[in-house]
């Protein structure tokens, strides 16, 4: 298991090393001045000069990416030409929206599908198992940013309820919370409808082997033989679609956010690109990406944790 996880750690840090210089020399390959881009087009030859010279935008491609690589690993991703603070400092600052926001989407998402999933499972056939696939492939066809409009229609400006967008920070967590509810749902009700799905087909399939089938005809209840033996050997597809999703839920914060004006990461890489502030975007590209990659790499790790036969042959044969 130590030669698993030491594999894994290195494949992680390839392929992250991979994802970096993939960023870098996809923003550094877009056509046109960088600093035209950043200035705009009424800013003098002068002032494009100086610019590049203070970016170090003269020097060899790959000088730049080692250089940019180096302050990458020590935390510093430069400094952000539009708000003329730190990239770090913009990251940090925005994390505690987008951090909580995923989070809240991600567990919604499990909780709700998982629910979803095994009642239609079980019910397969009858109309709990009809009513629930319907309401998946609505679920599907809607885009979450249409959804989180129609939310703010009928939960802010007609019931009340909740507040339609902004962030009044950590200070006052209820109204913190508050502020994310419709976020939260508007992000996690399109991702659950796929997931409710993928539960579904997996317990449907393990519900059909053998010791399945023996549990049930020995007088273990519905439940319990879901409970015991059903659900722990369907979580394999599952945990790799919720690895997934969680990514998803991550980037999805990009367009959710813009939605509800919420101060995330998610707003301030639209803002970035509004400003033309291409270090910004570049280094939450980054951050977006490695985090895909990360999520996937925990992934691989439960496999391990959870299927005992993925353990096995691990000692036997090595990753």
């Amino acid at each position: 298991m130590t030669r698993f996880l030491v594999m894994r750690l290195v494949t992680l840090a390839l392929t992250l090393l991979v994802v970096s210089f993939i960023v870098f020399w996809t923003m550094n390959a877009l056509p046109g001045d960088p600093a035209l881009v950043i200035l705009g087009m009424d800013s003098t030859e002068d002032a494009r000069a100086a610019l590049s010279r203070e970016l170090g935008l003269e020097a060899p491609f790959f000088e730049r990416y080692f250089g940019w690589l180096v302050g990458v690993l020590q935390g510093d991703f430069g400094t952000s030409f539009s708000f003329g603070v730190p990239v770090a400092d913009l990251i940090v600052e925005r994390l505690p929206v987008t951090v909580p926001l995923a989070l809240l989407a991600t567990t919604f998402t499990v909780a709700f599908a998982l629910m979803l999933g095994v009642y239609a499972a079980s019910r397969h056939g009858h109309a709990g198992d009809v009513g629930v696939m319907t309401l998946s492939q609505l679920g599907i066809a809607i885009p979450a940013f249409w959804l989180a409009i129609l939310l703010v229609i009928l939960f802010s400006v007609y019931l009340r309820w909740l507040p339609s967008g902004g962030f009044p920070g950590w200070s006052n967590p209820a109204t913190a919370f508050a502020a994310l509810v419709l976020p939260t749902v508007a992000l996690a009700l399109v991702q659950s409808a796929v997931l409710a799905r993928v539960t579904r087909s997996s317990v449907l399939e393990v519900m059909r082997l053998d010791y399945a089938t023996t549990a049930r005809a020995k007088g273990l209840s519905r439940g319990a033989m879901l409970r015991r033996h059903v659900l722990p050997n369907a979580l394999i597809p599952i945990i790799t679609v919720i690895g997934m999703q969680f990514a998803g839920v991550v980037t999805g914060t990009i367009v959710i956010e813009n939605v509800f004006y919420l101060p995330g990461l998610g707003r301030l890489i639209f803002q970035s690109i509004t400003n033309r502030d291409l270090f910004v975007v570049q280094s939450l590209v980054l951050f977006f990406a490695a985090t895909v990659v990360i999520v996937n790499f925990i992934v691989d790790v439960l496999y391990a944790v959870i299927d005992p036969r993925l353990r096995d042959r691990v000692r036997r044969e090595g990753p």
